[in-house]
């Protein structure tokens, strides 16, 4: 699985925006890797550089020294929604009569196509089938018409879905989060200014100060050359819509998501996955680098009690941890392998087992989820290949039945190995002793959240938006394109 973007907007007191932003991209690489972009404005013309690939290949020095201007906004992309080239790579930039717009979206629209088709009815012409285009041109219409503040409100009473947003008008930067809070954004103080990004690391890189999560519903304008910022409660609703999965996997470790750090997060989440589910092997290792976190809780807690529950004897260690699989972080991603004996030779190429952690040992791996199946079906065999008597599995996350809408690249229904199976029969699938998931209840406690305000879409098959098709967890309602004014001086 991947994540769709990563977002970024700063201002700034008299320094170029340019370094800063590709110092936060760099933060943010993780949450994309397609396509890098910053646009930036000198209080006179707008400044753009967008191109397919990463970061480091994107941007050179000259071309950072080209982008002038003390506010601007950045992007990094792995597409969802829209094509995989040039034309879908952010952020989004569009000159009219108002301005210069520039925009960075994190999420996915459930009416992008709707939106699109009106405004392309009434002479809008459109570069892309992304949804970040729709929301850039239904923005750049109402800013003809209304000031900034009532632009964006009337835009997000007509868009649907996930997004998290850093937009540039002209010299201006602001954010704006969906009345759900499905995506993560977040406000730092600089040294100079303030920046907007989707994840508290990024404000780390620039040695920065978390202030806080960017409420849902809210739109935060920065003030010109790092002064200070606004906020505008421009929607509320009774319930959030938090992405489990930003702290189960998408989110660096070291990154704080509305209010929680995610390292801590994933520690507890193994701690109750022990709670729940514990079994006494002689190691526990995890799948790296995404369960090694919840993998370090599972062993905390088993070093404690007994997988029945009872204080260990002062003499029992309980678990040990082990680093058992090696990765080679010089292998790109398997699923560019054409033959599937090429992909499985990659996973060997990408982990190898320490065979005096693993051989003549019972072992438990953990990992944050279970996808398609194939992966764990390698690393089990793998792991006997090289000697363990046992391998049991462990997951710190609930079943994935069913795909996300909402800005994460999941499988289908079909290719979703829980979607159709119940867990003895994953478990058969992949040749392991035993397999157990975190149950979605321990998610939600661990998390601090009722179930309500999380969106467990990929794990029940209930979404917190209105989504063709599919089935609803709330009160929803998909706004009615036709019963609501298009322009504002309707």
């Amino acid at each position: 699985m991947t994540e769709k973007c990563g977002v970024v907007g700063v201002s700034l007191d008299g320094r170029d925006a340019a370094r800063p932003l590709y110092y936060a991209l760099y933060a943010l690489q993780h949450r994309g890797q397609e396509s890098a972009g910053i646009i930036t404005h000198d209080g006179f013309q707008q400044h753009s550089h967008v191109e397919m690939g990463l970061v480091g290949e994107v941007f050179d020095e000259s071309d950072l020294d080209v982008l002038n201007g003390t506010a601007g906004i950045g992007h990094v992309r792995y597409p969802t929604a829209g094509s995989v080239d040039s034309s879908c790579a952010q952020p989004f930039s569009v000159s009219f009569k108002s301005g210069s717009l520039g925009l960075s979206h994190n999420g996915n629209l459930v009416n992008a196509d709707e939106i699109r088709d009106e405004l392309a009815g009434v002479g809008h012409a459109f570069t892309s089938d992304g949804d970040t285009e729709v929301i850039a041109h239904d923005l750049a219409r109402n800013l003809l018409e209304e000031d900034l503040v009532r632009a964006v409100k009337h835009t997000m009473g007509r868009i649907h879905g996930s997004y998290a947003l850093t937009i540039s008008h002209d010299d201006t930067v602001l954010g704006v989060r969906d009345p759900q809070g499905n995506r993560p954004l977040c406000l730092g103080k600089l040294e100079d200014g303030y920046i907007l990004a989707s994840e508290s690391a990024a404000i780390d890189t620039l040695d920065g100060d978390l202030v806080r999560d960017v409420r849902p519903g809210e739109l935060i304008v920065l003030e010109k050359d790092g002064q200070g910022y606004d906020s505008y409660q421009l929607v509320e609703n009774d319930n959030t819509a938090h992405c489990f999965f930003e702290h189960v996997y998408f989110a660096r470790p070291d990154s704080v998501i509305d209010e929680t750090l995610v390292y801590e997060a994933r520690r507890n989440l193994g701690r109750r996955l022990w709670e729940e589910s514990g079994v006494e092997t002689d190691v526990v290792m995890p799948v790296p680098d995404s369960g090694r976190a919840f993998a370090s809780g599972y062993a905390d807690a088993a070093s404690e009690t007994t997988a029945d529950g009872e204080m260990r004897e002062e003499d029992d260690d309980g678990v040990e941890f082990a680093e058992g699989l090696m990765k080679n972080r010089y292998v790109g991603r398997t699923f560019i392998m054409p033959t599937q004996d090429e992909r499985e030779r990659a996973v060997r190429l990408k982990l190898n087992p320490i065979k005096s952690t693993v051989e003549g040992k019972t072992v438990t791996l953990i990992d944050d989820s279970i996808v398609r199946g194939t992966t764990s079906t390698q690393l089990v065999q793998l792991l006997k290949d090289c000697g363990a008597a046992e391998v049991h599995m462990r997951i710190g996350a609930p079943e994935i039945v069913a795909p996300c809408y909402m800005g994460i690249d999941m499988a289908t229904r079909e290719e979703l190995i829980a979607s159709d199976k119940t867990v003895d029969q994953i478990r058969t699938a992949i040749d392991a002793e035993s397999l157990a998931y975190l149950s979605t209840d321990s998610v939600a406690d661990v998390l601090g959240k009722d179930r309500i305000d999380l969106c467990l879409g990929c794990v029940t098959g209930n979404y917190p938006y209105e989504i063709d098709g599919e089935e609803t967890d709330r009160d929803v309602t998909r706004p009615e394109l036709g019963d609501q004014p298009m322009y504002a001086d309707d």
